[in-house]
């Protein structure tokens, strides 16, 4: 994690991308069992501390409640040939990289790199879309994705980030996100996000889309299309000098009109060489500091729910799952930031 003492804070993969400044967050537990954590931060701090553990109560928990979803069964890990580069935290012992102290800025050639990651990431990602209905697990759906990538000589980002043990996250339904891909098929109705990011030629591309699964109802089908609106209008604001947390308002005043929530625990951040680097990107509206760069590289990624935006984290300290049970959908594209404004560097 970055220093506290730094008014930036924490971005990684999973759980503990947290906003900032004093604000109550939702943590992963290590401890067994789903757990809700409640994280008060302040800029003076440089550990965590005061974290509560709350137990969910029983009515709430997912084996009580078969409308809710449960764990399936996680196969291996898929191996990955060795002539493809692997990220540096593959092969470090540090278990939870940091969130980088920079943004990424690049220059001409970092730019094609760039673009590179991000068309293939796109590619995948469409692809992983047409995989999509009832029936297939999100297991076959990851098995695909991998191999997909690593036929393209990437290395699936995820893919031993912090222990992670698949190449995609597939959240369904009320899963937030970081949902690990298991045994579960699909079923009739359901949404499902699915988020890819590959590493190739040094560069990270993350981009993410929630999908429909056979017939869906009506209100899970405006969740998806107000998320999407969401990020194409908080893209659309981008430009060089413009203040980074626009975002965030542009994003909550959107959501706002259809009375759906916005997640604050999860949040977009820098990418590039690194998979996560600063500026940490809040989908809310807030006062911090920052503005948008030339050349620079960042995810926006809003995750908008139905109902509760406070998450439940799995005892697989992966899976963020709305408390509630409401439904949850998310989008997510990597932006480089040039004269003009905003490219999109995840679309085919």
């Amino acid at each position: 994690m970055a220093s506290l003492s730094s008014p930036r804070l924490l971005s990684s993969f999973l759980g503990d991308r947290l906003a900032l400044s004093g604000r109550p967050l939702l943590l992963r537990s290590a401890a067994p069992g789903s757990r809700r954590v409640t994280y008060q931060a302040t800029r003076t701090l440089c550990n965590l501390v005061d974290i509560l553990f709350n137990r969910r109560s029983r009515d709430d928990a997912p084996e009580n409640n078969p409308r809710r979803l449960h764990p399936g069964k996680v196969s291996p890990r898929l191996s990955v040939p060795n002539h493809i580069p692997r990220p540096p935290y593959v092969n470090s012992r540090q278990q939870r990289p940091g969130m980088n102290n920079g943004p990424e800025i690049h220059d001409e050639k970092g730019i094609e790199c760039m673009r590179a990651s991000g068309k293939l990431a796109a590619q995948v990602l469409k692809f992983a879309g047409t995989l999509v209905k009832p029936g297939i697990t999100t297991d076959e759906i990851d098995k695909a994705v991998h191999q997909m990538i690593i036929d393209n000589g990437a290395y699936p980002s995820p893919l031993g980030y912090c222990g992670y043990p698949k190449s995609v996250c597939t959240s369904v339904n009320e899963c937030i996100c970081h949902g690990i891909p298991d045994s579960r098929p699909l079923e009739d109705g359901d949404i499902i996000n699915i988020d890819v990011t590959v590493y190739l030629n040094g560069y990270h591309g993350d981009t993410s889309a929630t999908f429909l699964c056979g017939d869906v109802d009506d209100e899970a089908k405006k969740l998806v299309k107000v998320t999407r609106e969401c990020l194409d209008k908080a893209i659309s604001i981008c430009a060089p000098g413009v203040e980074i947390k626009q975002i965030g308002r542009t994003i909550q005043d959107h959501a706002d009109k259809f009375k759906f929530g916005v997640v604050r625990h999860f949040v977009g951040h820098g990418v590039g060489k690194v998979f996560h680097a600063e500026p940490v990107v809040l989908h809310f509206r807030n006062n911090e500091w920052g503005r948008m760069m030339l050349n620079q590289t960042f995810t926006i990624e809003p995750m908008l729910t139905i109902g509760s935006i406070n998450p439940v984290m799995w005892s697989d300290d992966w899976t963020a799952v709305t408390e509630d049970g409401s439904l949850s959908a998310q989008f997510e594209h990597t932006i480089l930031i040039t004269e003009d404004g905003p490219e999109i560097l995840t679309q085919c």
